[in-house]
């Protein structure tokens, strides 16, 4: 279901943009959503440190959120953001709930924002592909930010 909108883009184009969105959409608050779980659950020698970490990187994840979710309706579609919508169409694993080690979080987190950040770059392509530069460039951006957090992610399990 769409609303009617301005936007030049075509009603065809649209329909395979917004069900992408709202994949991504649900990925993002997943993703958010576990690295909020880390960043209350972490213990450990880093702790301080990952604390503030975690809580800067779900922060940025909400962001995103409200990027997507709005992307989706400039589009014409509803935004499909709910809990339960995300916990049933991310693309993560489940988050292990029985982890505290500050290692153990920054590997788990690692692992989900590889996939996420995987998702972002293919999602760009194919917004590009369909001829909507502005989505692709909102998930060229999203890129951006998620390569630097895996990367800040990795620097913790280097040594």
């Amino acid at each position: 279901m769409t609303h009617t909108t301005r936007i030049d883009l075509p009603q065809t184009v649209r329909d395979q943009l917004i069900p992408l969105l709202n994949q991504t959409l649900a990925t993002t608050l997943d993703l958010k959503t576990q690295t909020k779980q880390a960043h209350w659950n972490v213990k450990g020698p880093q702790f301080l440190q990952l604390h503030e970490l975690f809580d800067e990187m779900s922060s940025e994840l909400e962001d995103y959120v409200d990027m997507v979710a709005e992307r989706v309706t400039a589009l014409g579609g509803i935004a499909l953001g709910t809990a339960k919508v995300a916990a049933d169409k991310s693309l993560l694993d489940l988050y292990p709930l029985d982890i505290l080690a500050g290692s153990d979080h920054v590997t788990a987190l690692a692992d989900r924002f590889a996939v996420y950040a995987k998702h972002v770059r293919e999602a760009s392509a194919q917004a590009g592909e369909l001829g909507d530069d502005s989505t692709a460039d909102l998930y060229t951006e999203i890129s951006r930010a998620v390569d630097k957090r895996l990367w800040f992610l990795e620097a913790h399990l280097v040594g």
